[in-house]
């Protein structure tokens, strides 16, 4: 137990990764519980409308789409500690403005909408940033462990921060959950300020006469297939298939009839699994292979189906459980991949172009998801979301398949497999380097 436990956390032995991951676990459980809080005062100040849900989390997500690339771009350039200050500093005073308005009862619905685009804002600068800075934490071999971890906390947040937002919901109400919600997202702004910085691995920044450009990093991606693979497939999965935000909230209220408290044991089923998904990459230590990363996209598609056609809560919040393990292993391996085989001076760049497929697309994808469930019921926006992401799946899967030469191998008898038949070391010989590793 001594040895797995050692394994597992390994990268939280580096004082700055430590001091990170606190800071982080410490305002994600505020985000959380804010996040929590905002989705039922949306339905209270709408009159219990999807439609209304999935324009706040658009409004929440369309400044990663717009500003996404610039924060990766900074991030390349700038010091990425100061950058994650700053921004973490203006994200936490918005929030107090935020939770005053809340607390006093003052708010309105448009309210919500303005400091969900502003919570937004920070969040775009700050997201791209901090995926990157997580490489500058720990040495190279520590960091498939240190990502995963980093996916640990966020989920270990989305475990506690709604089910205390539930419990806080029924106890205090909607303003006492945002004041402490509030609180909590400070954090951040401490442990930034007391990390050592003789101990980051700060990778060499380009002079000002180098070009860091958004259209290089572009062009570095686009002529790695390695790379187009993971980032398309995302962009797909990360519009249609990660709104949870949306349906969950109204699949409770609507279809359930849960009150606050039981509709945070939704997402803390969906977070349970996707802690165990998290997990279950920490022990990783090179770069994952194309495939992992399919056979995810597959497997979460097909539970997403499975929790639309959910009979009951119960079932529902059972079915959650893989739902998330998928999603999050899903997400891990296909960062892990992106991330470990790009060149450290493109890495804030590329990792951008990674944020903003994957959250960038929630304004369109949360959008459909409402104007869906106001149409045609909120299972049906699930069901229809994890069908695409399956189809999306099997669709990245055949393209893997024809660009490498490998092989699926079918058979009935005498008992049923399915194999892969890697291509023949003589023929793969002849592809070009980005190729041969995506194999």
């Amino acid at each position: 137990m001594r040895a797995v436990l050692s394994t597992t956390f390994r990268s939280l032995q580096v004082r700055n990764y430590r001091l990170f991951s606190t800071g982080q676990l410490i305002k994600l459980l505020g985000t959380w519980m804010m996040f929590t809080a905002q989705d039922w005062l949306v339905l209270d100040l709408s009159g219990n409308s999807p439609g209304a849900l999935g324009l706040v989390t658009a409004l929440q997500f369309t400044p990663v789409l717009l500003l996404t690339l610039w924060g990766g771009k900074l991030a390349d350039r700038y010091d990425k500690r100061k950058l994650l200050m700053a921004a973490n500093a203006v994200f936490a005073v918005t929030a107090i403005v935020f939770a005053i308005l809340v607390a006093s009862g003052i708010a309105v619905l448009w309210h919500v909408f303005l400091f969900a685009a502003l919570l937004g804002t920070a969040s775009a600068i700050e997201t791209p940033v901090r995926q990157s800075f997580v490489s500058e934490l720990v040495e190279m071999p520590l960091l498939p462990n240190a990502l995963a971890l980093s996916a640990a906390t966020f989920n270990t947040a989305r475990i506690g921060g709604p089910a205390l937002a539930g419990v806080a919901l029924a106890l205090f109400g909607t303003g006492p959950v945002f004041v402490i919600a509030t609180l909590l997202c400070i954090a951040p702004t401490f442990s930034y300020t007391a990390m050592r910085t003789a101990e980051l691995f700060t990778a060499e920044r380009p002079d000002k006469d180098t070009s860091t450009s958004i259209a290089d990093g572009l062009r570095y991606v686009f002529k790695r297939q390695d790379l187009v693979l993971p980032i398309a497939l995302m962009a797909v999965i990360g519009m249609i298939g990660f709104n949870f935000p949306v349906t969950l909230a109204s699949l409770a209220k609507i279809d359930f009839h849960a009150g606050p408290s039981t509709f945070g044991l939704l997402t803390t089923a969906l977070a349970v699994g996707s802690l165990c998904g998290a997990l279950a990459g920490s022990g990783r230590r090179a770069r994952p292979g194309p495939y992992l990363v399919l056979w995810a996209a597959i497997a979460f598609g097909l539970f997403e189906i499975s929790v639309g056609f959910a009979p009951n809560f119960v079932v529902a919040m059972i079915l959650l459980v893989p739902t998330g393990f998928c999603s999050i292993f899903l997400a891990q391996a296909a960062n892990h991949r992106v991330q470990m085989g790009v060149d450290g001076s493109y890495r804030g760049r590329v990792m951008a172009l990674y944020v903003l497929v994957f959250l960038g697309t929630t304004p369109i994808g949360a959008s459909l998801a409402g104007w869906w469930g106001e149409h045609y019921g909120v299972p049906s926006s699930i069901w229809v979301a994890g069908a695409v992401c399956a189809i999306a799946g099997v669709g990245a899967l055949v393209w893997q398949l024809r660009s490498s030469g490998d092989r699926l191998r079918v058979r009935v008898r005498p008992r049923p497999s399915l194999t892969l038949v890697p291509m023949p070391v003589a023929a793969s010989a002849t592809l070009e380097p980005e190729l041969r590793s995506a194999a």
